[in-house]
């Protein structure tokens, strides 16, 4: 049995022994059948996962899920338990393995699922086993970047991510921030571009990365914004981005200009969507999502103890320090 299946047992365990939930509630807080939940609690009890306490794992990392989850009125949380020892390399590694665990059991059969496109999410996807999900299409968030490298380009993590659930796939064929609003208004209208936005406007699971700098040195398609493009995103005070939507501190979308020309999920509608998991870990990156969180823009994160921890102080609350 593999570290992500025993973590998942373990923390059903928790939710039952501990936190005193009925298998019920545990079942609709993590998407799993009751049946299923039945019967990990009892191979968490063969595999000796249950005994007084928690065995093998942070209990408190537990809490701290469920308190955030409380708190923000999530649908589910995902902590990584990191060490300050580890390299950068080792906790988005960490993260990976995590996110794809989550991202497996989230996606069903019968549904559209969305994603948008970046390093974070491709080392996701290539940690994710197969899984077969009948009649699943998968669809791009976002338009693609000018120059990447191509196994970051919404396009293959599309493909890739139905490659691995069996499913099927749609393509953007545009540049995600255009020369002009004429244009990409050009293009939303477009006939080509009709499937893409009928699928934005029934997806069942939106899987996003975030943003959160405006240090274009460490972006893969920001050389598509220009020196005043910055200007103005710093003038209003942009402190991130999803699916190449910049937002300020409070959640609110900024420069209007800007918006016009990308090509991408809002995020009001990115919001609507039954199951939005933002998967991404970086205390650069807390701001952007404690703001993403408040704002309801997603109901469903995966990170690691020091970005959510942080979040947390941004919020004035030290609860876990």
């Amino acid at each position: 049995m593999n570290h992500e299946r025993k973590k998942l047992l373990a923390k059903v365990a928790y939710l039952y022994y501990v936190e005193n939930k009925t298998q019920a509630e545990i079942s609709k807080n993590l998407g799993i059948y009751r049946t299923t939940i039945s019967r990990m609690l009892a191979q968490a009890k063969k595999e000796g996962l249950v005994k007084i306490d928690i065995l093998g794992f942070d209990s408190e990392l537990f809490a701290l899920e469920e308190y955030f989850r409380k708190k923000y009125n999530l649908h589910q949380v995902d902590i990584v338990s990191t060490n300050s020892n580890e390299s950068e390399d080792e906790k988005n590694d960490a993260l990976a393995c995590s996110a794809a665990n989550f991202v497996r059991t989230l996606i069903l059969d019968n549904q559209i699922v969305g994603i948008s496109w970046g390093s974070t999410l491709s080392k996701m996807i290539e940690k994710l086993d197969n899984r077969h999900a009948e009649n699943t299409l998968f669809c791009p968030l976002a338009g693609g970047p000018s120059h990447i490298h191509s196994k970051y380009h919404v396009n293959t993590l599309v493909y890739e991510l139905a490659r691995k659930f069996h499913g099927r796939s749609a393509f953007v064929n545009a540049t995600v921030v255009q020369e002009s609003e004429k244009i990409a208004q050009g293009i939303l209208q477009s006939k080509y571009f009709e499937e893409i936005l009928n699928y934005w406007n029934h997806l069942d699971v939106a899987i996003v990365g975030v943003g959160g700098t405006l240090d274009e040195s460490t972006s893969q398609w920001r050389d598509l914004l220009s020196k005043k493009d910055y200007q103005n995103l710093e003038k209003e005070q942009a402190v991130g981005e999803c699916t190449c939507r910049f937002f300020n501190q409070k959640g609110v979308p900024v420069y209007h200009q800007l918006q016009e020309r990308t090509i991408g999920i809002s995020l009001d509608k990115l919001a609507q969507v039954p199951k939005s998991v933002a998967i991404a870990r970086g205390t650069q990156k807390s701001q952007a999502l404690l703001a993403m969180t408040r704002k309801k823009y997603i109901n469903c994160i995966v990170s690691d103890r020091e970005t959510i921890i942080e979040m947390l102080r941004l919020d004035n609350d030290d609860s876990f320090q």
